[in-house]
């Protein structure tokens, strides 16, 4: 259940923008409630002088409300901490204000249950306690205190507000109980989106970003490119692969593929982008360096690749052929691809094992 005390950081950004409404609001309900009153002074039968409207009706409570408010305010810009107490403290001192003016009315109390409600907003359910505690308290306060208002009351009203105040508690609890476990099952969801998004961009066999994503970003590199960020494009393929399956199976294949995969992987910088093109051929997005410096990338990646001993070859190498391009302005998308996979197959024709650019 203590998880249920505190609020999820997904609503901490939502709670700051709730206590601003709140503030607001109880300013709202200041003016309102002012201009209720002159309204029912002004065009209704009111038994009272205008001194001690002015005075006693309007000044003194409009002052008294409007301190609590503020107060509020400065707590929330200078002790943050203790914002959800000031918050509702002033709740607690505008519900008893407007009470003690419109006692009369008889169903006057039921903005008691307000601010409990109010506090469900903030699902936390400590909150919702510590308001609930603090409208009993004002009420009781209210009627031990004030024989006026006793006057207003009946045995079973004694009995019945701070009942509905419970039961108002208790519903509070059970809404909050059941956003969170909303909130939470909401928060898994999108968790596991994200990450079917993720994997749904990933080539299940080696790891690396899938052919479709390779698409997405070669679009997205041209676009930077043409504005002026230059990037280098390399077709990677393994030499003699279909004999690698067709002498010692699919399975080493795989494993081959997984292997060739991790290397590249490992050697390349941060912000470069290693994909699986299709079948043994790789594509790789180089970026913020020099032709030089990319080809002495390529270079130790041919080079760790064709050094490596693979059990599952009885301990031979394979090797990989490597087409290098790098953008120029204004060059074609489909004209960069080409060229680089050109580049690809003078490598392998020239006897592999070997980076042609």
């Amino acid at each position: 259940m203590s998880e249920f005390f505190t609020p999820s950081a997904l609503s901490l950004h939502r709670q700051s923008i709730w206590i601003r409404w709140f503030l607001r609001i109880y300013w709202i309900i200041i003016v309102l409630h002012d201009a209720a009153q002159l309204f029912a002074y002004w065009f209704l039968p009111y038994d009272i002088t205008i001194r001690d409207f002015y005075m006693d009706i309007l000044l003194y409570p409009t002052l008294m409300m409007g301190t609590a408010v503020v107060i509020a305010e400065m707590i929330h810009k200078w002790a943050p901490k203790y914002t959800f107490f000031s918050l509702f403290g002033a709740g607690a001192v505008l519900s008893l204000e407007i009470i003690h003016l419109n006692m009369d009315i008889r169903i006057i109390t039921a903005l008691l249950l307000l601010p409990i409600i109010a506090s469900t907003i903030f699902f936390r359910i400590d909150l919702t306690l510590f308001t609930s505690v603090l409208q009993t308290g004002v009420f009781l306060g209210m009627y031990y205190g004030d024989a006026w208002f006793r006057t207003f009351l009946t045995g079973y009203d004694v009995i019945a507000v701070p009942l509905f105040l419970f039961v108002s508690t208790l519903v509070s609890t059970i809404i909050i109980i059941s956003g969170r476990e909303l909130v939470k099952d909401l928060e898994l969801a999108q968790k596991e989106k994200r990450h079917i998004m993720r994997q749904s961009r990933k080539d299940a066999q080696t790891g690396l970003y899938n052919h479709s994503t390779f698409q997405h970003f070669f679009d997205t590199a041209l676009e930077h490119g043409h504005q002026g960020e230059g990037f280098h494009l390399a077709l990677l393929d393994i030499d003699n692969f279909k004999m690698v399956n067709d002498q010692y199976g699919h399975r080493a294949g795989d494993l081959i593929l997984l292997n060739v995969s991790r290397i590249i992987r490992e050697n390349l910088e941060p912000g470069d982008r290693a994909f699986r093109y299709g079948g043994e051929e790789f594509a790789l997005l180089l970026y913020g360096k020099e032709l030089d410096e990319a080809y002495t990338m390529l270079e130790a990646i041919r080079s760790k690749i064709s050094s490596t001993d693979f059990k599952e070859l009885g301990g031979k190498a394979v090797t990989v052929s490597i087409g290098l391009k790098s953008y120029s302005r204004g060059i074609s998308r489909e004209s960069l691809f080409e060229e680089t996979d050109s580049l690809l197959y003078q490598a392998k024709r020239s006897g592999k094992n070997q980076i042609a650019m």
